[in-house]
C-alpha cells in the first residue's frame, strides 16, 4: 500500500514484540469488514484521532490495527493480536467478526 506509512521503529516493535509483519497489516486493510472505531481513550487521544479496526490476514489471523489518518496517508502506530475484551468491543460496535 503506497499510501501506509510505518516508521522504522514501529516496524522493528511489530515485528519483535508481536510478531506480525507490514504485509499482514496491509492484508488487514484490505480485508476489513465493518467499521472503523475511534480511540477515545485520554491517554491515547491524538489529533487527528487514532482509528482502529479488528481483520483477518489472507492466513486468518484476527489482528488489532490502529493508526492515524492525515490525507491520505495511513499511519501505522500499531497492529497485534487483540485480546477478548477488543474482539467484544468490535464485534458489538463495529458490526463484524
Amino acid at each position: 500500500m503506497k499510501n501506509l506509512v510505518v516508521s522504522a521503529a514501529i516496524a522493528s516493535k511489530l515485528h519483535k514484540k508481536h510478531h506480525v509483519s507490514i504485509n499482514e497489516v496491509e492484508q488487514c486493510f484490505v480485508n476489513r469488514v465493518g467499521n472503523l472505531l475511534y480511540d477515545t481513550r485520554a491517554k491515547t487521544k491524538t489529533i487527528p484521532p487514532t482509528l482502529w479496526f479488528i481483520a483477518l490476514t489472507n492466513n486468518n489471523r484476527k489482528l488489532k490495527v490502529v493508526y492515524i489518518q492525515k490525507g491520505l496517508q495511513l499511519i501505522l502506530k500499531t497492529a497485534y493480536e487483540p485480546n477478548e475484551i477488543e474482539l467484544d468491543i468490535y464485534e458489538h460496535f463495529g458490526n463484524a467478526l
